[in-house]
């Protein structure tokens, strides 16, 4: 076990190898800050399913700017061209709810990426899969079939791209930048831009819909302001971004992944004492409320990664107090 911070260096580089950057503060202050591999403070990692987080807060400003009345809102209600097949009824009880919480039920066992991703329309593909014969309000985890339909409904309400959305209402006023949305053509093309380091961007479908499960990319640094946000019930620089009253319902228990013991809130986990956003190739955004303190790790892909909130909560936090 190593004894300091300033130890941290060599665990990472021994056990976590595929660790682009890490970001300690507490209490207002940056008390460890470090890039491994050729990156720096302006790397930008693909966030994989953190990109959900960052989906949960547009949603919340969205309902704060009253484009979505409310999160028990008919999913189908935002696509009334959409055509139900006969004697489905499941589908049209659906709320923007079970979305958010990961309790609403889909018709394939095994998640379908060839067939999805082979779509020009990743919000219709999802839909013609969401509903089925199981019932809705079990926690199912769907990382990447089935999200895009949050997206697809916010691009329908703001009639903006969710980039752009993003941009006005939230990545600007914390200064954050993304260049360009970006859609891929092949396989080949999707495989480099999960190893790129050099440009924040957000893929999207041909429609132009930006992704929900996946395909953001941003800095520790961005990262950091999205978790000080949180931290600060949803304030930053003394202006309100997104209402107080959703950081704390997309922080609050919502829902149960019973078989792993893990609570979930509006697209975001909880933790011991906080939350956390979570993404493959170990990203992570740690908020501990009682500590006062944020950690952020961003990495690059790398399969059966070993589990960064046990770095966190195991040597990160009990060192941090040191």
């Amino acid at each position: 076990m190593i004894q300091n911070l300033d130890e941290l260096r060599g665990l990472i580089q021994k056990d976590y190898d595929n660790t682009a950057g890490i970001i300690i503060k507490k209490k207002d202050k940056v008390i460890y800050e470090e890039y491994f591999d050729e990156s720096n403070q302006d790397t930008a990692s693909h966030l994989f399913s953190m990109t959900k987080s960052i989906v949960s807060i547009c949603i919340g400003i969205a309902i704060d700017q009253g484009y979505i009345k409310s999160v028990d809102d008919k999913v189908l209600d935002y696509f009334p061209e959409y055509e139900v097949k006969k004697g489905e009824k499941t589908i049209q009880q659906i709320t923007i709810r079970h979305l958010l919480t990961m309790t609403a039920p889909y018709k394939y066992i095994f998640a379908p990426y060839t067939k999805h991703f082979s779509n020009t329309d990743w919000v219709k593909s999802a839909l013609d899969y969401l509903g089925g014969k199981k019932p809705i309000g079990n926690f199912r985890y769907t990382p990447i079939v089935g999200p895009d339909i949050l997206t697809g409904i916010l691009t329908k309400v703001t009639g903006k791209s969710v980039l752009d959305y993003a941009r006005e209402n939230l990545f600007n006023p914390l200064d954050i930048h993304v260049e360009k949305s970006i859609v891929f053509k092949d396989k080949e093309s999707q495989m480099t831009y999960y190893k790129t380091k050099t440009i924040s961007v957000w893929v999207s479908d041909e429609m132009g819909v930006n992704t929900c499960g996946w395909g953001l990319s941003l800095s520790a640094r961005d990262l950091v302001k999205i978790a000080e946000l949180y931290l600060n019930h949803g304030q930053y620089h003394n202006q309100q971004i997104v209402s107080a009253e959703w950081v704390r319902q997309s922080t609050s228990k919502q829902s149960t992944w019973k078989s792993k013991n893990l609570d979930y809130g509006y697209l975001w986990w909880l933790v011991k004492d906080g939350y956390a956003a979570l993404g493959d190739g170990g990203n992570v955004v740690y908020v501990n409320k009682k500590e006062n303190m944020i950690v952020v790790i961003t990495g690059y892909f790398k399969p059966r990664c070993k589990d960064r909130l046990d770095l966190i909560e195991q040597v990160i936090v009990p060192l941090s107090n040191k």
